[in-house]
This record gives C-alpha cells, structure tokens and sequence, in this order.
C-alpha cells in the first residue's frame, strides 16, 4: 500500500470514528435519536418504499423518533411513519464555532436525493464531538447557508 493511500485509509477510519462517536453522542442527549439496527433499517426502506419514498439505506445514519413507534416491527413503522425522521451524520472533531460556520463537508448523490425525496422526513445533523454540539438541518437550509458548493466525483476501484 503507498503512502498515499495509508493517509486515505487513515482519514476514512478516523471519518467513520468520529461519525460513530458523533451517533453515540446524539443517542445520550435523550431526545429521541435511535441507531437503527440492520433489520430496523430495512423495515424503515420498505415502509418508506410502499409510500413511494426513494430511501438508500447508506443515506442516512440515525433516526429520530417523536412517541412511540417499534421499529423491529414493519407494520408499526407503517403505521408511524410519520414520527420517525432520518438524519445524515455529518461530524466533526474540529474547533468551530456554536453555529457551525466554516464547516465543510461533503453530500453524496443518494443524500440530496433521499432528501429530497422525504422533504420533512430527512435532515442533516451536525455534530461537534469534541463540544458535544449538534443542530438539525434541511437540506433547503444547509444551501440558504452554503458560501459555495464545489461539485467532486468519487471514484473507488
């Protein structure tokens, strides 16, 4: 393995830390968040899917629940549909300032469209886990703050 991709390697495993880091912060604030398991993500895609919502499961992270809802059970997901909210996890370890400004990070091509597609139902959470802060962002929103959006491809082999 060259350097280069050492360097790339480390990034994307300390990338996944701080995002796990980031889950299990949400989830010890106690307001609702929830890492779903594998099943209960699958019984959230196809209650979404009968709505004719497009979800990819890599688009999001963690899920927000209001009330009660089961997600272990796909008929009472069904039937909540409408408490549940998914967020992406977009994390930091950085210094940055309370509202997150001069944050930068990136969205996938499945993010913007899993948004899109679940409007209220799907937002952003930045997570600070070094101050333990987070907010909650739409997609409308994260552009209404954009100072600029520079398109990549990313590529793997």
């Amino acid at each position: 393995m060259s350097k280069r991709d050492e360097i790339a390697e480390h990034d994307f495993q300390s990338g996944q830390r701080t995002a796990k880091k980031a889950a299990d912060i949400l989830v010890a604030k106690k307001t609702g968040f929830i890492i779903p398991t594998a099943r209960q993500k699958q019984n959230l895609l196809v209650a979404f899917a009968k709505k004719g919502k497009v979800v990819y499961g890599k688009a999001f992270d963690i899920v927000k629940v209001t009330g009660s809802v089961n997600l272990d059970d796909l008929a009472s997901v069904e039937a909540n549909l409408h408490r549940v909210t998914v967020f992406e996890i977009k994390s930091t370890k950085k210094n940055l300032r309370s509202d997150f400004s001069k944050f930068f990070f990136g969205l996938t091509g499945a993010e913007v469209l899993v948004a899109q597609s679940l409007k209220r139902q799907f937002k952003f959470v930045l997570v600070n886990t070094t101050t333990r802060q987070h907010t909650e962002i739409d997609l409308a929103r994260i552009f209404a703050r954009a100072k600029g959006i520079y398109p990549t491809w990313s590529i793997s082999f």
